[in-house]
């Protein structure tokens, strides 16, 4: 599996055979858009009712909106709905996208540091957690390091931290990582393969921006 960045919560996930795209930057962001062919749209924050495709009906990329079961080719990707931010108006999700016998776990929009206690067993274990690491309106850091603590993570990376040309306020990445008390390593994209991972010892991968 191999992971780029894009900004705020934007990201590139590449598998052999498939390429996803998380969560494109609103207009307003201040971020360029990501310019690349993808297979697979997904978005952790949807306004209600979800605009889902229709069933049968096929379309690319297809396109992942709030909680549910999705396969497409060998990739399997779980929604979870986090109940307790999401509204009427609103729906955050957190996935889970296993491609073969590597998972990653995307927080999303999280900004409380609860996860219901059933979606909570669910993502433990995951080998790479995706988790907001620059504070307001997202997780606060020291919430944030607790949490991707109990998930057990290979590797975090944090994203929604503060870049050049973001028009949003944000922390710095320095805070989470100070929140982390562990060292980090700064990379143009992560590739990630089973035999990298050590259950017992979690890196942190603080991607640049593409």
């Amino acid at each position: 599996m191999m992971i780029t960045w894009y900004g705020e919560n934007c990201f590139k996930i590449q598998s052999k055979e498939l390429t996803v795209l998380t969560d494109p930057p609103s207009p307003t962001s201040g971020i360029k858009p990501p310019r690349f062919g993808h297979d697979i749209l997904l978005k952790t924050l949807a306004g209600t009712p979800l605009a889902r495709p229709d069933a049968g009906e096929e379309k690319t990329p297809f396109t992942i909106v709030g909680p549910g079961e999705y396969q497409i080719k060998d990739m399997v990707i779980r929604g979870y709905r986090l109940v307790s931010e999401s509204t009427e108006k609103f729906i955050k999700t957190i996935y889970v996208i296993r491609d073969g016998d590597v998972s990653l776990c995307l927080l999303g929009h999280i900004a409380g540091g609860t996860i219901e206690p059933d979606t909570l067993e669910e993502i433990i274990g995951a080998d790479i957690v995706v988790v907001p690491g620059g504070g307001k309106p997202f997780i606060a850091q020291e919430d944030a390091a607790k949490l991707v603590t109990q998930l057990e993570a290979g590797y975090v990376i944090p994203s929604c931290f503060k870049i050049p040309g973001l028009a949003r306020a944000s922390d710095d990445v320095k805070k989470f990582l100070k929140a982390m008390g562990s060292a980090s390593e700064t990379l143009p994209k992560l590739t990630v393969k089973k035999k990298d991972i050590n259950p017992n010892e979690t890196k942190i991968a603080v991607l640049e921006i593409f």
